[in-house]
């Protein structure tokens, strides 16, 4: 069988080659006749029966390991074990990389914020200010510097963009603590580029409209910052904004406790090394069940996709992902990309993401790369619009509907579109609620939920709906083809742009996945 749908492959692609030299004139928004043969051969092996066979492997390991397949469980070390496994057998080379995530916080002491100079002024733990979770420890004294404040706050929430961009410190001195208000972006954006800024702490104040004035407790999702983070009231912030020069003492003391989890990672032994195309998805689920379609649909969409590109000689390579403790903030991708050299980095092409592939009430979404609904998110780096074409002409090919998605910054394509590489991927909905548009468009039910087992218990093989798990892993299949033979839609990265766009993006100040 594997001899004669090589001999396949390779009539086809000899045929296709003659057909189409040279590859460089394809259209940016269309495949080649190489891509496509292979994407046309490879989903026809892609068979959604085999993908649901991995979701039942991926249940059945979720029940005789307490129920879940959470990062750090042995759930989760079971599902490594399956996908390691298999695509060991397929040929592929396989690697893992650890992934850090916290198991614990404490505050071992009560906080300490006080004026130093020009004034002596204690605040109240709890009444002032308070912790913020997640903060490492520290006892820092400097001066403080104010970044970007709307003061007097504007009339509406969420109108100050202090922090959220590299830019916000522009001119900020290393060692000093940076004050920042509450506003558009996620906390955790503000107090990334404080500390690629050289802060020695973060304050950071309410924003000071009504019902917006009183500090409150949060996590902040990051642990690894290693010096204080807390969180005052808007009078406090105010205050100290109002007194440029005002130095400061913050002290914490706080205790992290650090588990370790697994990526799993499978790169083709044929393709160019130099072109480098990653699919992902991650392969955790959360501690309250088995995470069937969020998000062994993608995971198995993926794998499958691996195990039958295997027959085919790829022109690049392609590096299959499957990420650990994406439900704790992710942290198996961010950690991933964050420990690539710029070499590394500038070899991966693009980025493939499918994160709930198969949800019950489904619609079939797009990462919108290039931003055309003009809501919400904005474009990704460039590239990622010819991706979102590659996806359309899949669907448009068998007269399915489809729907961009936003870049919400709630999936693995993050620290990919972060740091400039493109991005694309698919999904079908999560807690969301079907618009009686979408049901018009997609069919199923309006006014419910597209997944209403997302991050239940019930999210179970019985929360898929195969024909949508089936399509997509078609799609997953299609797209792989594609930039495995043709990237000649996808715009050259140059080292500047690719440090412009490592900014990080406005995303919902709460979003998590």
């Amino acid at each position: 069988m594997r001899l004669n749908l090589r001999r396949r492959v390779v009539h086809a692609l000899a045929l296709a080659t003659v057909i189409t030299l040279p590859l460089a004139v394809a259209p940016a928004a269309q495949a080649s006749p190489v891509s496509d043969a292979v994407a046309v051969l490879l989903t026809k092996k892609v068979k959604g029966a085999n993908v649901t066979k991995h979701l039942r492997e991926f249940q059945r390991i979720a029940d005789a390991n307490g129920g879940n397949r959470a990062a750090g469980s042995a759930g989760y070390d079971k599902s490594v074990e399956y996908v390691s496994s298999k695509l060991r057998k397929a040929g592929y080379r396989v690697t893992t990389t650890d992934v850090e995530f916290p198991t614990g916080w404490a505050e071992l002491a009560p906080p300490v914020l006080e004026q130093v100079s020009p004034n002596a002024k204690t605040y109240a733990p709890g009444v002032d200010f308070l912790t913020v979770t997640s903060s490492g420890s520290g006892d820092v004294t400097a001066e403080v510097q104010v970044i970007d404040a709307v003061l007097p706050p504007g009339p509406n929430p969420n109108t100050s963009t202090a922090g959220c961009e590299a830019a916000d410190f522009a001119g900020f001195m290393p060692g000093r603590i940076a004050l920042i208000q509450r506003g558009t972006c996620p906390y955790q954006q503000k107090a990334d580029n404080a500390k690629a800024a050289g802060a020695a702490a973060v304050v950071f104040f309410n924003e000071g409209q009504p019902g917006r004035t009183d500090s409150y407790a949060f996590d902040i999702g990051e642990w690894r910052y290693g010096f204080p983070v807390v969180f005052a009231d808007f009078a406090v912030g105010n205050e100290l904004a109002a007194s440029p020069g005002t130095r400061l003492h913050v002290k914490t003391t706080t205790r992290v406790d650090v588990g370790r989890t697994k990526n799993v990672l499978a790169e083709t032994r044929t393709g160019d090394p130099d072109k480098v195309v990653v699919v992902g998805a991650h392969l955790d689920s959360v501690h309250e069940g088995a995470g069937i379609n969020d998000n062994a649909s993608g995971t198995a969409g993926v794998l499958e996709t691996a195990l039958q590109l295997r027959h085919f000689p790829v022109r690049h390579k392609v590096r299959f992902a499957f990420w650990g403790a994406e439900e704790l903030g992710l942290l198996g991708s961010t950690q991933y990309v964050q420990g690539l050299s710029r070499a590394e980095h500038d070899r991966i092409k693009l980025y493939l993401n499918f994160d709930m592939i198969g949800s019950p009430n489904f619609g079939y979404f797009i990462y919108d790369g290039d931003n055309s609904d003009a809501v919400g998110a904005p474009a990704g780096p460039p590239g990622s619009a010819q991706i979102e074409k590659t996806f359309e002409r899949f669907y448009q090919k068998r007269g399915l509907p489809f729907a961009g998605t936003d870049f919400s910054g709630r999936s693995d394509y993050g620290p990919f579109i972060e740091t400039g590489i493109p991005a694309g991927g698919l999904f079908t909905g999560g807690e969301g609620i079907k618009t009686p548009e979408q049901a018009a468009l997609f069919g199923g039910t309006a006014g419910a939920p597209f997944d209403p087992c997302y991050h239940t218990p019930c999210d179970s093989i019985a929360n898929v709906n195969t024909t949508a798990l089936d399509v997509n892993s078609d799609a997953v299949a299609a797209a792989t083809a594609t930039y495995a033979y043709d990237l000649s839609g996808i715009p050259p990265r140059n080292a500047p742009a690719a440090e412009a766009a490592s900014a990080p993006r406005a995303i919902p100040e709460h979003a998590a996945h």
